[in-house]
């Protein structure tokens, strides 16, 4: 009788009957995870350990062990860069524009580094994040390294995942197989390539906070703010309270901001969707108060984080100051 594969183990542990079946540890986690990535792992057993995965619901071990992973796996292993924040942009499926991208320029324009990456998304009917910043000419690395040099010269730079850990890709690629996404969509979010001391997480299920706040909290990361985000990236919805989970400092709390107006109803899913768009929105051309809204909170987030001491209103207060003193000729 052949023996079981190595991978086996892995998949045993986790679809083992109702009351034999258990948690994987970090460490667990992470050689299951470096197997897959590694292409040491057959496509069923893959596919089956993701769906079980998700099928008992992932713990905050298991991500970190699989974010471990993946770190292992980076085509430029060695290579750093001293940035600020850590921006990542994992949400395959824009019904809105990304107006988040212009919160990140204005805040790149404040003197923060932003290391901002992700999967290119879907582009027939949404509007993916990558047209958006070709348009507004922020450099987009064919990797890491290259990132780096250019984060010399521009404080915000774009780096694709497949260009720094192709076979976390290739897992992304799994969804419309397997009918539903899997921990690689969640922990990708959780990467941070460089190690920024600060890093804004949009999520789009609430329950998925606390998830990422346990990874995050596993994995060291110094500081974070994780909150609904709009359209699951980070994007602040002005129209509704925020209930933000927060590490500061390595320890864990909250933050409750207000709501930014008193309009309850805009349609994010009938904006016209061109990149274009955007442009236009920095150049005062569009009277859209909401978007406007989102722009300024999502900023305001950035500057909180990067400064503990402002207080809430502040922090809105110097966010809406920089978007009205932005250069409307910039991209003419």
């Amino acid at each position: 009788m052949a023996a079981d594969h190595p991978f086996a183990e892995y998949v045993r542990i986790l679809g083992k009957g109702p009351k034999m079946w258990r948690d994987l540890s970090f460490d667990e986690a992470r050689k299951a995870m470096t197997m897959v990535l590694s292409g040491s792992a057959d496509p069923l057993q893959i596919g089956a350990y993701l769906l079980l995965l998700r099928r008992k619901g992932e713990t905050g071990e298991e991500l970190a062990g699989m974010v471990a992973a993946a770190r292992d796996q980076f085509l430029d292993p060695a290579v750093t860069a001293a940035v600020d924040f850590d921006w990542p942009s994992y949400a395959d499926r824009h019904r809105q524009q990304p107006w988040f991208i212009l919160a990140a320029l204005l805040l790149a324009d404040q003197g923060y580094r932003i290391l901002m990456h992700g999967i290119a998304g879907y582009a027939e009917g949404y509007a993916p994040t990558r047209p958006v910043l070709e348009r507004l000419k922020v450099p987009i690395a064919p990797s890491l390294a290259t990132a780096a040099d250019q984060l010399e010269e521009s404080n915000l730079v774009y780096v694709g995942l497949e260009t720094f850990c192709p076979s976390l890709q290739d897992l992304f690629e799994l969804r419309p197989m397997l009918g539903v996404r899997t921990a690689v969509n969640t922990f990708g979010r959780d990467l941070n390539p460089f190690n920024a001391p600060y890093q804004l997480q949009g999520v789009f299920h609430p329950p998925y906070k606390d998830l990422h706040l346990q990874t995050l909290k596993v994995l060291g990361q110094k500081n974070s703010f994780i909150f609904k985000g709009g359209g699951g990236e980070v994007q602040r919805n002005p129209m509704k309270p925020v209930h933000m989970d927060v590490i500061r400092e390595g320890e864990i709390t909250s933050l409750e901001w207000p709501t930014m107006t008193d309009q309850s109803v805009y349609r994010w899913r009938e904006e016209d969707l061109e990149p274009e768009q955007i442009v236009r929105m920095w150049q005062g051309e569009l009277d859209l108060p909401v978007p406007e809204l989102a722009i300024i909170g999502t900023l305001a987030f950035a500057l909180k984080q990067a400064d503990n001491s402002l207080p809430i209103g502040e922090a809105e207060e110097r966010a809406r100051s920089i978007w009205k003193s932005r250069d409307k000729q910039r991209f003419s």
